[in-house]
């Protein structure tokens, strides 16, 4: 008797320390997915592949439209409107305007764990409209937004994956839930560390993000570049007749450029790794008017959350002394920011995996010749990247995996608020070939490709790259598992995240409202029609691919920087 109930008190206890360890694991426990065989495994991803070949048309226009709408950042309405449609028509839960940014969303199916967010950036670039399929500067409408970011493929790549994914996932009784969501005003950096201040990542197992490159690839570790703040400076003073009495008026021009001027000096004394840049956003109205108003907007890029708030305070106590020279007032504003980017080792070996089953699109002579005369016209380097790329055309072997960058103390570089997911989910970037190695990046000719058959062939291998490293993470709860261990372990065990975004910050919504404003009307001239034109390059007339010739010379370079 006796024993038979010490017996019963050693099941209770161990009862209740498994249960006791269960609430403290971390967000690595997963729901057991039914057991699949390796050769079921591989049959499932065979079946995938076929079923996003099939999905070619449907790919092609998505990428097609988005490229068509050509919105700049925070002003993504008919983009939001025509992807959120087509989920929600295939039984995602829509929540729109998250984090109070009203083209921002997320789209939900399924059940369970684990949780996986996947994203993509929906933005563009100011006055880099250009004819798709064209080799030299031939834009739609003359200085118009367009998608020299290549912005336009990437959700409608994960749509691909996630829909063709979702079919297995029913049939197969898979569990798990789905997340979409768009990367919403990337090029200002503006709201993914708002997404993660407001929780919307509070409880996602992992994350996979995708952006357009001349290549399919994955990275892990850090990759070398900065993180970033971007302030604007707001000066007022009195405005007075310029000629008539000058004496009266305190001018926040003055101010904004006595700021800058200190900045420029500061730049000597700066490390190496530092990038920062700024433009003139309001300079006053007319000359015979002392400027009452004047605002500057800098982005800070540096290596480490201390190294970028030293120079943000730096930047304040430039722009208190100019508003003192100049007897004027000064207010800032945080308009965007992004940390510096770390990513998943286990979730990278396990998509370059699948990377390699994939492979790249087979690209026709056409596709190659465009490559190549926008590579002449660009002048593009004899070689790109760390690993010194040789450009030729298009991509025809797929890079290594990306490893850690050899030095954090040298380089500097661009930035990307996917950053801020990554420090607080398992996260990797899945680079998909949809553009023409050697160019130069925000820039008309980066728009050149993005609705070709390059986009569309290089869409198509992402998502099939995409949906496999989703199926090996709903049905190999180790792959997860061993995500959250580097996570914590490695990634965050010497480095914690801290907000470059305050908790009374706002997005700012406000930004290229204006420019929109102008540009829309004419533009929606131009929103592709599928119902009537195969592709969007059968709508405009272009004969793919354009290129040079005798009576094409070239002329002087106008737009998208």
């Amino acid at each position: 008797m006796r024993l038979n109930q010490l017996r019963r008190k050693i099941a209770v206890l161990g009862a209740v320390c498994m249960a006791a360890n269960a609430l403290i694991l971390p967000q690595t426990a997963v729901a057991q997915a039914p057991a699949i065989s390796p050769a079921k495994l591989d049959a499932l991803k065979t079946e995938l592949m076929a079923e996003i070949d099939k999905q070619q048309k449907f790919t092609q226009e998505m990428v097609d439209m988005v490229f068509s709408f050509g919105e700049l950042g925070f002003q993504e309405s008919e983009t939001s409107k025509y992807l959120t449609d087509i989920l929600k028509k295939n039984g995602f839960t829509i929540e729109n305007g998250i984090a109070n940014i009203p083209t921002a969303w997320t789209a939900k199916w399924g059940s369970g764990k684990p949780v996986i967010a996947v994203g993509s950036d929906i933005d563009c670039i100011p006055k880099a409209s250009q004819k798709p399929g064209v080799a030299y500067h031939n834009p739609i409408i003359e200085g118009a937004p367009g998608h020299g970011e290549g912005h336009n493929g990437g959700v409608p790549l994960n749509i691909t994956a996630i829909l063709a994914l979702k079919k297995i996932m029913e049939r197969e009784k898979i569990p798990g839930t789905l997340v979409l969501w768009p990367g919403v005003a990337e090029e200002q950096l503006g709201t993914k560390a708002y997404y993660v201040r407001d929780g919307y990542f509070k409880n996602v197992d992992a994350c996979i993000f995708t952006h357009v490159g001349n290549n399919m690839g994955v990275s892990y570790g850090d990759g070398g570049g900065n993180g970033m703040i971007s302030v604007r400076f707001d000066f007022d003073g009195q405005s007075a007749h310029a000629a008539g009495a000058p004496w009266r008026g305190r001018s926040a021009l003055d101010a904004v450029e006595l700021m800058n001027i200190a900045w420029n000096f500061h730049r000597e004394h700066m490390e190496p790794t530092q990038r920062s840049h700024y433009v003139v956003v309001d300079g006053g109205d007319q000359p015979n008017v002392v400027p009452s108003k004047a605002s500057v907007w800098y982005y800070f890029r540096e290596r480490s959350y201390p190294k970028i708030m030293e120079m943000y305070k730096d930047a304040i106590k430039m722009a208190e002394a100019a508003s003192t020279m100049t007897n004027t007032t000064m207010k800032y504003e945080v308009l965007g920011s992004a940390w510096p980017g770390h990513f998943n080792q286990p979730i990278a070996e396990a998509m370059y995996e699948n990377i390699k089953m994939v492979g790249l699109p087979t690209w026709s002579e056409d596709d190659q010749t465009l490559a190549r005369a926008l590579q002449k016209e660009m002048q593009a380097p004899a070689t790109e990247g760390r690993d010194n790329t040789k450009i030729d055309g298009l991509s025809t072997t797929i890079s290594p995996i990306g490893k850690p960058a050899v030095s954090t103390s040298a380089g500097g570089g661009g930035s990307d608020d996917i950053a801020d997911i990554s420090w607080n989910v398992p996260t990797v970037v899945l680079r998909f070939p949809s553009n023409i190695p050697g160019l130069p990046g925000h820039h008309w000719s980066n728009a050149v490709a993005m609705a070709t058959p390059i986009a569309h062939k290089g869409a198509t291998a992402g998502a099939k790259a995409e949906a496999l490293t989703l199926l090996d993470m709903l049905v190999k709860p180790e792959v997860i598992q061993d995500a959250w261990k580097y996570f914590n372990e490695v990634q965050t065990k010497e480095i914690k995240y801290t907000p470059l975004v305050s908790a009374t910050d706002k997005p700012a919504v406000h930004l290229n409202k204006d420019i929109m404003a102008r540009f829309r009307p004419e533009m929606k001239k131009y929103y592709y029609n599928p119902a009537k034109y195969k592709t969007y390059l059968d709508q405009l007339g272009v004969k793919y691919p354009t290129v040079r010739t005798t009576t094409t010379a070239a002329k002087p370079e106008s737009g998208g920087k």
